[in-house]
């Protein structure tokens, strides 16, 4: 993968494990237009804190990311390390530290080895090449079983505009915004103001609706940087149905990433779609969705193939939202299970159970109160999430 003007570099610097990738660079021959959207978690990380102070200016042309510890919790040393490997990779690079964007992973509470980043910095510089993308994203990876790559492209103002992404994410993941880590790339030229505004309605309707376990960690950010070397049209406040095209195609790309971490969910075995309609509002349907999708007895009913409709009712009744739970109706897939309350029969439950045995289904209610309809994506919740959690730190 490759994408004009970005280059990547990724090597064993062990910052936590020995002979294992745990160090990335991305690069751009020039600086970029940069948006980014961070954690709401009280708790930040010292490379959030750094970096929201740097974007103020709307620029960036480098990401320096580490997987193995997440500088968090860390006081004033854990800010100083963010500057002083920032600077490390400005001094290499030959640019202005302000410049750099950091972002580490990993566990919580531990010092960041600094030494390991000035040992590695030489050999992470010289191996810049547009061709080690997806080294990047490996690097950036912790309880993550696979790499989350997304690719698109789409003709503005008669040019060919590239975005392509990177994420890891597979625990701790209740995103607002968000908990994970995603870079996204693109050659297009658009300004500062269109491109956040992009990047903030899509983050919403993305990563803003996934859940895999309802914790936000104190790390997470999603990145945008474009270079504007595609030379279509400035996407500017003039151009609203260019910047339209743009903001789906981005939109597109942040969707396939947070499917691929809903996917790939610490011991998940299902990917889950609770589609909520019928709400007098959107914000409504997004709430109901949000509270069935981290129930903890649904989510475990999901992976123990059980269609527990009274644990998805149960979890609707606590969300916050008035609605007649004598009208709902909800079906498992293309199989109705309730209808205006109450259940079908034995026969429509043995026929959903046959639907939780998929990899990937929806949960679809209606409660045929108004016009809000809203997704959101989620997984089951398995004996391997508490095994992978039990023992993280070891």
């Amino acid at each position: 993968m490759k994408i004009k003007g970005f280059s990547f570099s990724a090597v064993k610097a062990g910052i936590r494990y020995a002979d294992r990738l745990d160090l990335g660079l991305i690069y751009s021959n020039i600086p970029c237009v940069t948006a980014g959207v961070f954690t709401t978690n009280q708790v930040k990380a010292a490379p959030v804190i750094l970096d929201k102070e740097r974007l103020k200016s709307g620029h960036a042309q480098a990401i320096l990311v580490n997987s193995g510890c997440a500088n968090a919790c860390t006081g004033v040393k854990g800010m100083e390390a963010a500057k002083a490997t920032s600077s490390l990779a400005a001094e290499a690079l030959g640019i202005a530290g302000d410049l750099i964007q950091v972002a580490s992973t990993g566990v919580i509470g531990e010092p960041l080895n600094v030494e390991a980043f000035e040992r590695s910095m030489p050999a992470l510089v010289a191996g810049l090449s547009g061709d080690n993308f997806e080294q990047v994203a490996q690097a950036i990876m912790t309880t993550d079983t696979v790499q989350k790559i997304a690719r698109t492209t789409v003709t503005i103002g008669g040019k060919e505009v590239q975005i392509m992404g990177m994420a890891k994410g597979a625990g701790m993941i209740m995103p607002n915004m968000a908990t994970m880590l995603a870079f996204i790339f693109t050659d297009a030229r658009i300004n500062f103001p269109e491109l956040h505004k992009s990047l903030v309605k899509g983050a919403d309707r993305t990563f803003n609706r996934i859940t895999i376990d309802g914790d936000t960690s104190t790390n997470d950010m999603v990145l945008v940087m474009a270079n504007g070397m595609a030379e279509n049209p400035w996407i500017d406040g003039d151009s609203p149905e260019e910047q339209q095209l743009f903001q789906d195609a981005l939109e597109n790309v942040l969707k396939d990433l947070a499917l691929q971490i809903v996917s790939d969910g610490e011991g998940a075995t299902k990917t889950i779609t609770i589609r909520v309609c019928g709400a007098k509002e959107n914000k409504d349907a997004e709430k109901i969705a949000r509270t069935i999708g981290t129930s903890s007895l649904v989510k475990t009913a999901f992976f123990g193939e059980d269609a527990n409709w009274g644990r998805i009712l149960a979890a609707m009744g606590r969300s916050g939202v008035r609605f007649s739970p004598d009208r709902v109706d909800l079906a498992f897939g293309n199989v109705l299970l309730v209808k205006n309350g109450l259940s079908l029969g034995k026969e429509a439950e043995a026929a959903a159970s046959l639907i939780l045995k998929e990899k990937s289904f929806a949960v679809c209610i209606d409660l045929k109160d108004g016009p809000g309809c809203e997704e959101v994506f989620t997984c089951d919740f398995s004996i391997d999430y508490v095994k992978i959690n039990a023992d993280y730190r070891s």
